[in-house]
């Protein structure tokens, strides 16, 4: 197994994901760009075919109905990114940039999994994500989601 950490002067790891495969990004890049009445079951269908595709997971989260579907959705994405991440050489700290797109899935998930979690009142769980957000790329910004 590759690890894909690399040290930097700072002293901290950063990790950077191994891309998705690319039949899976085409396939949610067809689906995500569906016409908005069938973009969610589209979605979906990249999620039921390969259910480790985190940036399919964060997308899904992207399109729930309801604050809850978007909460769980968001969830799966970011436990899977945890997955993908320690299978990587992670160790709980360390570097997770956004600037590395192979890391937006992750990312994305987490961020809609802070605002899914503020908007069915878990204010704690909001704010712990907050702070972790920051702690894999200091230089966060809500802005990235518009990418």
């Amino acid at each position: 197994m590759s690890q894909n950490i690399q040290f930097s002067a700072a002293g901290l790891p950063e990790t950077v994901l191994p891309p998705a495969p690319s039949d899976q990004q085409v396939a949610l890049d067809a689906a995500w760009s569906q016409p908005e009445a069938t973009r969610r079951a589209a979605v979906a269908a990249v999620v039921v075919r390969w259910p480790r595709f985190i940036e399919a997971w964060a997308r899904l989260g992207d399109l729930g109905r309801d604050e809850i579907e978007q909460y769980a959705a968001y969830r799966v994405g970011y436990h899977r990114g945890l997955d993908t991440l320690r299978q990587n050489g992670w160790r709980g700290s360390g570097f997770v940039r956004w600037e590395h797109p192979s890391n937006r899935g992750f990312l994305r998930a987490l961020a809609g999994l802070r605002r899914s979690a503020a908007a069915i009142s878990e204010a704690d769980e909001e704010e712990r994500i907050r702070h972790f957000l920051v702690q894999l790329d200091p230089t966060w910004s809500d802005a990235n989601l518009d990418d």
